[in-house]
C-alpha cells in the first residue's frame, strides 16, 4: 500500500467531529508541511531520538525526543516532564515558532483559543512500532487540548472514551492530519496501531508524529 502524495479533497479537509470535544483536521498542515519539516533538523542535532523505557524496564518501540521549556521523559522512576534532557544533560531545544504558532493555529481550527504550548513531543514510527492505548495524565492542567500532527508515512490512530474498555474508533491518518482533543474528551484513551509496512511518504516508511502540550 503506497501513500498517496496528492491533495485530499476539499471534504476530507473538512473538519471531523470524533467526539465532543476531538476533532479532526484532515490536510490542515498541507500548506505548510515544507516549513514545519524544515524545523526538525535543528531540533534532533541537539537533542536526537532516542528508545526510552518504561517504569517495568520495558525498552519503547517508538523513538522520540521533545522541543520546549520541558520534554516529556520516560524512565525507571516514572513518566514525568524534565527541563533537562536526561540524555544530554542540555536544556531541551527551544520550541521554534513555527511550530508553536501552528500548534495555536490547528487548536484554533479545532475550537480551542488561547492555546499556548511549552512542549512538542516528537514521536518515529517505522513499520511495526505502535503505542498502545493511554491517556495524557502527566500534565498540571488538563484545561488545555492536545495538538496531534501527522508527517510522512499513514499510520492508524485509535481513540477510545474515558474508560479502557470504551469502544475504539480507529482513524486513518495521513500525510499532513491534524487531531485535536481537550475539554471532556482531554482524557480519553488513544494510541496507534502498528504501523504498516509498505507505507511510502516523505520520509519513506517512517512516519513523524508531532504531540503538542501545554504541561507547565
Amino acid at each position: 500500500m503506497t501513500l498517496s502524495l496528492f491533495a485530499p479533497t476539499e471534504a476530507s479537509r473538512s473538519p471531523r467531529t470524533i467526539a465532543p470535544g476531538a476533532v479532526l483536521l484532515g490536510g490542515f498542515a498541507l500548506p505548510d508541511a515544507d516549513t514545519l519539516l524544515a524545523a526538525l533538523p535543528e531540533i534532533l542535532a541537539v537533542a536526537p531520538f532516542r528508545h526510552m523505557v518504561t517504569p517495568g524496564g520495558r525498552r519503547m518501540s517508538v523513538a522520540m525526543t521533545n522541543c520546549g521549556a520541558l520534554g516529556w521523559v520516560s524512565d525507571r522512576a516514572g513518566y514525568r516532564y524534565e527541563t533537562v534532557d536526561p540524555a544530554t544533560g542540555w536544556p531541551w531545544p527551544a520550541m521554534p515558532r513555527v511550530l508553536g504558532d501552528f500548534a495555536r493555529r490547528a487548536a484554533q481550527a479545532a475550537g480551542f483559543s488561547g492555546f499556548a504550548p511549552d512542549v512538542c513531543l516528537i514521536n518515529r514510527y517505522e513499520p511495526g512500532n505502535r503505542l498502545a492505548l493511554h491517556q495524557d495524565r502527566d500534565e498540571r492542567d488538563f484545561a488545555h487540548p492536545i495538538v496531534s500532527l501527522s508527517l510522512g508515512a499513514s499510520a492508524d490512530f485509535l481513540f477510545g472514551g474515558p474508560a479502557r474498555g470504551d469502544r475504539v474508533e480507529k482513524l486513518p491518518l495521513h500525510h499532513g492530519d491534524v487531531v485535536v482533543w481537550g475539554g471532556v474528551a482531554r482524557r480519553h484513551y488513544h494510541g496507534v496501531a502498528p504501523l504498516e509496512p509498505g507505507q511510502e511518504g516523505v520520509f519513506g516508511q517512517v512516519r513523524i508524529n508531532l504531540t503538542f502540550r501545554r504541561a507547565g
